[in-house]
């Protein structure tokens, strides 16, 4: 039973750290066509959504020939949950998180992002499902002192990003809790590939209203652009939210939020590396705060659960 156990959690940490990876690396090559090749956000968020909901559905039609992938939609309270979950949980943290990285950058939102597991800690404190301890009083000090150091480098007078970046960053970091925690009812009635993909598809259509997919001009677009837009449809999109709400199957809400330590330290390093990005000694410092917060409260985790 302890084998099966470990296997099982073994195969989440390998989900949820390759899910997080291709999500860190994509909102960097999202970037990229934000400033380069004048890709506009909106565009990119109803096109990237429609398009890998479909793949994500084919490939559950494919995989499993003889379900229908409306049977999620058979009764009105499921379909009310997935509707919820679609336009608060999907396209929330897709738009709020395209719209931070292109008024700031990748590295930035990303981070800010990864404010998600404070607010899933907070959730569970107020409704009284588990108590402050003292490693969570760590984990919070630890980010809020990394944050203040990455978004104003030290300096009090000024943030290093602007304000509306900060802003977005910090609402994507609470769609990104309502996902998680939203998601766990769902799965645990529906394939987590009809659960994504119908998600992708409904908040990719509402999104299309304002934004349709075919209103644009690619007669511009180089081989790189299609090749970058492609690589954010399949991996930055589609496998990185397949392989992250598939790890809820085998890890809680928590630590699968924790344990997605890379997409953070993914997107600092591609964006430093790739899109050369300054970062200052402060901002480094604060991100190194952050991370160590992930860190700590997933060894920490470990430890509760091996106990």
């Amino acid at each position: 039973m302890n084998q099966i156990i470990q296997r099982n959690r073994t195969m989440g940490f390998l989900l949820v750290i390759l899910g997080a990876s291709f999500w860190g690396i994509g909102g960097t090559v999202a970037q990229r066509l934000f400033q380069q090749d004048d890709i506009e956000v909106g565009w990119l968020v109803s096109s990237r959504l429609l398009l890998a909901g479909l793949l994500l559905l084919a490939i559950y039609k494919i995989t499993y020939r003889h379900d229908s992938i409306f049977v999620i939609w058979r009764t009105k309270q499921n379909a009310f949950k997935q509707i919820l979950f679609s336009l608060l949980g999907m396209l929330a943290v897709q738009y709020t998180y395209m719209m931070s990285i292109a008024i700031g950058n990748s590295a930035v939102a990303t981070l800010l992002q990864y404010l998600a597991p404070l607010f899933i800690m907070a959730y569970f404190l107020l409704t009284r499902q588990s108590p402050l301890t003292k490693q969570d009083g760590i984990a919070v000090t630890l980010t809020l002192v990394g944050t203040f150091l990455l978004l104003t480098n030290g300096s009090v007078s000024t943030l290093s990003v602007p304000f509306m970046a900060v802003l977005w960053g910090v609402l994507s970091g609470l769609s990104v809790a309502f996902y998680t925690l939203y998601a766990i009812p769902l799965l645990q009635q529906f394939h987590s590939l009809l659960v994504v993909g119908w998600s992708m598809i409904i908040g990719g259509a509402v999104m299309s209203i304002f934004h349709p997919p075919w209103a644009i001009d690619v007669s511009n677009w180089t081989f790189s652009t299609v090749a970058y837009f492609l690589f954010i449809i399949i991996f930055g999109t589609m496998l990185a939210f397949w392989f992250y709400i598939a790890s809820l199957h085998y890890l809680s809400p928590k630590e699968s939020s924790l344990l997605g330590s890379l997409e953070p330290l993914m997107a600092v390093i591609t964006s430093v590396c790739w899109l050369k990005i300054t970062f200052g000694g402060y901002q480094f410092i604060g991100t190194l705060l952050i991370l160590l917060m992930i860190l700590y409260l997933t060894v920490f985790q470990k430890k509760q659960v091996e106990a």
